[in-house]
């Protein structure tokens, strides 16, 4: 790998999380429509241009290989509806002032990783680890206490796209491919409830109308930078990038959409954080030494 590869791919993963971090702003626009109006939207426009980009990169064989794999097919249509129920949530979340919740989720989602990896696939369970997952648990348990509730949309968010990942891991097909047959699975649904809806498809306004298209391309255009980075980043490096589209997410929803940061919110991602940390340091330890049990 070549140093000019190396910054192409940082470049590329940089992109794809800004995207990811900004994001609410982008939605926010769409207040005032119903959420599951925005996510059929974002999921028709998603596949007609994954149709278009894999008519112009001649993918075809490639997409006929995975349809003729029914196990293939069934998974990629169980990740597709756990990316829905995901895409569902944030948008509904981001559109009633929910911002910092999905902030919070998307936080605690690598530490939901670990908790999935040991409990599941039987992954080991150091110190450090078990450290970083208390930490998001009292998290998760202050925040609980100061708002009476659990944080649904911050652990819907973190789970739906932990399982999303885990079911992911073991789909042998390109990004492209997989995300094309994923929305596959839900266009006829999405183009269904659209022309239900006592709703006209259009008529929000010009920049509004485009707007709900171009959710597609916000959409696909972030996973396949993210797509790029990871062929070309160490896994570490992605790790550590993880940590930026959350981080924007939280500016974005404090200083921009002006959501409350109370104290009960505040010391949960405090926890988190911290969590984080742990989980960091544990990390780079374990790539340094990985003879080290």
């Amino acid at each position: 790998m070549t140093d000019e590869q190396t910054r192409r791919g940082l470049a590329a993963g940089v992109g794809a999380f800004l995207i990811w971090g900004t994001m609410p702003l982008y939605i926010h626009m769409f207040a005032g429509i119903p959420a599951a109006d925005v996510l059929a939207h974002r999921v028709l426009w998603a596949f007609v241009l994954l149709v278009a980009a894999v008519v112009a990169l001649r993918s075809w064989p490639r997409l006929r290989m995975a349809m003729a794999a029914p196990r293939l097919m069934l998974m990629l249509a169980a990740s597709g509806a756990l990316i829905a129920v995901n895409w569902l949530i944030y948008t509904w979340a981001v559109l009633n002032d929910r911002a910092l919740d999905t902030s919070l989720g998307y936080f605690m989602q690598p530490l939901l990783n670990v908790a999935i990896g040991v409990l599941l696939l039987k992954e080991a369970f150091p110190l450090s680890k078990r450290i970083a997952v208390a930490l998001a648990v009292i998290g998760v348990g202050i925040v609980t206490v100061a708002h009476g509730s659990l944080p649904w949309v911050s652990i819907g968010l973190a789970l739906s796209f932990g399982f999303y990942g885990l079911i992911r891991k073991y789909t042998a097909v390109d990004p492209v491919t997989g995300l094309l047959l994923e929305t596959g699975w839900l266009a006829p649904v999405a183009a269904l409830w659209l022309a239900m809806a006592p709703r006209d498809l259009f008529g929000y306004g010009t920049a509004i109308d485009i707007a709900l298209v171009g959710s597609g391309l916000i959409t696909i255009i972030p996973l396949g930078l993210f797509g790029y980075a990871a062929r070309r980043l160490p896994l570490s490096t992605i790790g550590m990038l993880q940590y930026l589209g959350p981080s924007l997410v939280f500016l974005a929803a404090v200083f921009v959409l002006g959501e409350p940061l109370d104290i009960g919110r505040l010391a949960a991602f405090g926890c988190i954080w911290a969590g984080l940390v742990v989980f960091s340091i544990g990390g780079l330890r374990a790539a340094a030494n990985p003879a080290r049990p």
